[in-house]
């Protein structure tokens, strides 16, 4: 629908906040509008992409700009990646969820390799015919440890980390990392099985008590009376963004088996269907009504594994489109 174009995060403006850029000094430099972060649904190519960032880069001359921006990450900065990366259980689950979303805001894909005793974070860069600014590759790799770094509250270092073109000064990466950026045809971070699988302690209590302060408390309030719909809800609210859907899942977190867990909502008049169901569309009237964030990254939060299969089901939930219902409470 929007071939070659990639949406820009509404993180952005916090982002120059923090690193005390005015945004219109960066997009003037790069020959692009001066209110673009203040528009809807932006979306850039991907050569607009690259000197977006280049302009960046330049403005602030900073070498350790990647560093910067990913060693000052918290959970209470809101983006659609980060959230749902927390939400997960592990780092490998993590980093599925943003190979999901990646393509949508970046002309980049993740590559994921696991073996038995390793497991690989490649980046690879859709446009051939230009490459990315070094800085940029740099971002991505120190965002990917500090990721892991975040979400275990352990200081995890890769075993390995390679890419065309080192980032410098040298000795700045290499004590972040815990290891030195060796030259490779690659971009590519590997990691430990048992850090891959390490468990994530990120509960995201600063998101959501930022980002869904009712739904938050109405979990808190869950006691002993409440029903097993309400439970199985509440399990939803924590687990979808991280891409954690199913029944069995959910079961898992209830400390229920699949088979009494449908047994239970049976008894109720329910369904897990239908409380996922539910569940998904009140999440997201709640993400068109108090965000910004576009169709595809709330289809992304709600667990879908397509954006069109979130189209399809919100068709059939309202008979409207996301962008329609917006309008209408706007209005």
């Amino acid at each position: 629908m929007h071939a070659h174009t990639y949406a820009v995060e509404g993180s952005w403006r916090s982002l120059f906040k923090d690193l005390g850029v005015r945004p219109a000094d960066v997009l003037r430099r790069a020959g692009l509008p001066e209110d673009l972060l203040s528009r809807p649904a932006v979306r850039l190519s991907s050569e607009a992409f690259f000197r977006f960032w280049d302009s960046l880069d330049a403005e602030l001359g900073d070498p350790l700009l990647p560093i910067r921006l990913c060693t000052t990450l918290r959970a209470e900065s809101f983006s659609p990646a980060l959230f749902a990366a927390l939400c997960s259980p592990n780092y490998l689950t993590a980093v599925h969820r943003i190979q999901k979303y990646k393509s949508l805001v970046a002309p980049m894909r993740i590559l994921i390799d696991e073996s038995a005793d390793q497991m690989t974070v490649g980046l690879e860069w859709l446009d051939k015919a230009v490459r990315p600014p070094v800085s940029l590759v740099a971002m991505e790799l120190v965002f990917f440890v500090q990721l892991a770094r975040l979400g275990t509250r352990e200081m995890v270092r890769p075993i390995e980390v390679r890419t065309p073109v080192p980032p410098a000064p040298a000795k700045a990466y290499e004590d972040l990392f815990g290891v030195r950026v060796r030259e490779g045809d690659v971009h590519r971070l590997t990691f430990s099985r048992a850090d891959a699988a390490r468990p994530f302690l990120t509960s995201n209590e600063g998101m959501w008590e930022a980002f869904e302060p009712e739904l938050r408390r109405r979990l808190a309030e869950l006691d002993e009376t409440a029903t097993v719909g309400e439970r199985v809800r509440a399990a939803l609210l924590e687990s979808l963004p991280g891409g954690q859907a199913s029944m069995e899942s959910v079961a898992q977190r209830l400390a229920l088996s699949k088979r009494t867990l449908q047994r239970r909502l049976e008894r109720e008049g329910t369904s897990y269907q239908k409380v996922l169901q539910d569940t998904r569309e009140s999440l997201a009237k709640h993400y068109l009504q108090r965000t910004k964030l576009a169709p595809a990254e709330i289809s992304f939060l709600l667990g879908f594994e397509e954006p069109s299969s979130f189209y399809r089901a919100f068709s059939d939930w309202t008979g409207q489109t996301p962008e329609t219902l917006r309008q209408a409470m706007v209005h």
